[in-house]
């Protein structure tokens, strides 16, 4: 892939809906800016994920299994895409639960002044500095030191914590260039946002109702392997995550993802079978074939999305 400017959606199978929707979002925006090629990147064509499954890797100082079906799995991917682009030219990197609501060429274009990555902090002043690469502007000739299998494998040797990999505290001397939250806005949708970000998976509009299937990562003693085993045969949570996904808190957010998605069948990016499969094997909430009809025959949309 050698396209001067791309975006990538790391993905996996349980999430392979909204990264279609994402893409889908990203091309939708009419400018007359560069042209950008979308790619969607799925963990099962990186065979060394699922080679490790099982086996105990470094996050956050605590040795912890590595489950390649989780429903986070594919975030080793965001650091695959500088090899992807022949570490030649810009990339912009999301998770597939991030959704452009505005065009992305002008942060595609951006200017990073002589850093190498661009990502909204997540620290406060006085603070270490950690970032969100959830979202990343990457000038790919600038990283030719990423390299997914080497940097993957250090996570189970010991030499590189996962949680520090994924905050870019590994990146100062390449340096990071700050992005404004509304290029990465956790569940936050107002008339300054750029790109969406349902960063809280246990409101994610898509899955609402469903079991919650995703590990908790907890901290300090009750991270130990005793400790989560006697909670799992016990059949307690973590005390802070219910079982079942809830509704997200902003309807429009929700209203947002199926007006996408209705867009997405109209076209045939997604087609109600793949819909209907994924319902089945509860990677898409029970009511979503209702709640697309209802986007549909009601012409659901956000302000943001009428001028589509």
């Amino acid at each position: 892939m050698t396209a001067a400017r791309a975006v990538f959606i790391p993905t996996n199978p349980k999430q392979l809906i909204a990264a279609r929707v994402a893409a889908h979002a990203l091309t939708r925006h009419g400018s007359s800016g560069t042209p950008f090629d979308v790619h969607v990147i799925v963990t099962t064509d990186f065979p060394v994920l699922a080679e490790r499954e099982g086996q105990l890797l470094l996050r956050n100082g605590v040795r912890e299994a590595w489950r390649n079906d989780d429903l986070q799995s594919f975030t080793p991917l965001r650091f695959a895409v500088p090899s992807l682009m022949g570490y030649e030219g810009r990339a912009l990197v999301i998770d597939p639960d991030v959704f452009a609501v505005r065009d992305v060429r002008p942060l595609l274009e951006r200017d990073l002044n002589g850093a190498a990555i661009g990502a909204r902090p997540l620290h406060r002043p006085g603070e270490p500095a950690r970032f969100a690469s959830s979202v990343m502007l990457l000038d790919c000739a600038r990283l030719k030191h990423w390299n997914l299998e080497n940097d993957f494998g250090e996570l189970f040797s010991g030499e590189r914590d996962y949680r520090a990999w994924m905050q870019l505290k590994l990146e100062a001397g390449a340096g990071i260039a700050l992005l404004e939250p509304e290029w990465n806005d956790f569940d936050h949708l107002s008339p300054k946002t750029g790109l969406l970000h349902n960063t809280r998976r246990v409101t994610q509009p898509w899955k609402t109702g469903l079991p919650v299937d995703f590990v908790v990562h907890q901290k300090g003693p009750e991270r130990s392997w005793p400790n989560r085993l006697w909670r799992r045969l016990k059949g307690k949570s973590d005390g802070r995550t219910p079982s079942t996904y809830r509704p997200h808190p902003d309807a429009a957010q929700e209203q947002l993802f199926f007006a996408l998605l209705a867009e997405c069948v109209e076209r045939n990016v997604v087609t109600t079978p793949v819909l209907e499969q994924a319902i089945a094997r509860q990677e898409l909430r029970r009511d979503a074939l209702q709640l697309l009809e209802r986007a549909r025959t009601t012409g659901t949309s956000t302000p943001r999305m009428a001028s589509a």
